[in-house]
């Protein structure tokens, strides 16, 4: 196994680690890249940081999002991606170098899966706290960091989203902190809930009306599964 993935080493792929914890913290600011033909500005370009940095409402210091209307926000202010899922695409794209950070995502976490996190688990972290909101999306600048433009469905079939946290306390965070679990939201609606209510499970009223009913949920998911049911 490629000896960037330390903490991968003698563990068993896609189970939960006894000990929830950051294992990379990457941050970016915007930059102009080509696509076909024109400038873009994206900050998907995260770079993997030593030492410890302040979390706050909107970001990481020395992070930024090129695109706050999609990106960004207090309910998008850090994107944490599993790093079990790393092996995975490794082997679906074996010829890319895949460093810590090139989902996008702030943290590169380790013991924290879609399939096992709730929307609106809150935990705390270094001295911050944060509160998981949703998973991750992908747009057309996920194809862009990656050079191909099937990443995005591919992303989004693997069920492999990453997810948001909403920071409810400032504070500072570094590689090797761990996750300490505050509370357990008891709606029962998974990371993994969403994605597939969005991709592969649309016509799934129950969950949708939990989903709805899940305050820590944005509002405009909420919205979007009540025209959902309506049509229906």
């Amino acid at each position: 196994m490629d000896t960037s993935w330390p903490y991968l080493k003698n563990k068993t792929v896609n189970s939960q680690a006894a000990t929830v914890k950051i294992i990379s913290i990457n941050v970016g600011r915007p930059r102009l890249v080509m696509r076909d033909g024109e400038p873009v500005s994206t900050g998907i370009f995260k770079e993997p940081i030593a030492g410890r940095v302040m979390l706050r409402t909107l970001n990481l210091d020395g992070d930024r999002q090129a695109d706050l209307t999609v990106h960004g926000g207090p309910e998008k202010a850090v994107y944490a991606y599993p790093s079990e899922h790393y092996p995975f695409w490794k082997r679906e794209l074996p010829d890319m170098d895949l460093p810590w950070g090139v989902f996008g995502e702030n943290f590169t976490t380790e013991g924290m899966l879609e399939t096992e996190t709730n929307v609106g688990d809150r935990f705390r972290i270094g001295s911050a706290e944060v509160m998981v909101t949703q998973p991750r999306m992908p747009c057309y600048k996920l194809g862009i960091r990656f050079g191909r433009t099937d990443i995005i469905k591919r992303f989004l079939i693997s069920e492999r989203s990453g997810f948001y946290f909403k920071v409810l306390k400032e504070g500072d965070v570094g590689a090797g902190d761990e996750f300490e679990l505050i509370e357990k939201n008891a709606s029962g609606v998974r990371v993994v809930d969403v994605t597939r209510l969005y991709s592969s499970d649309k016509r799934n009223v129950e969950l949708m009306r939990r989903a709805i009913a899940t305050e820590a949920l944005p509002s405009s998911w909420r919205e979007y599964f009540q025209k959902r049911i309506k049509g229906l």
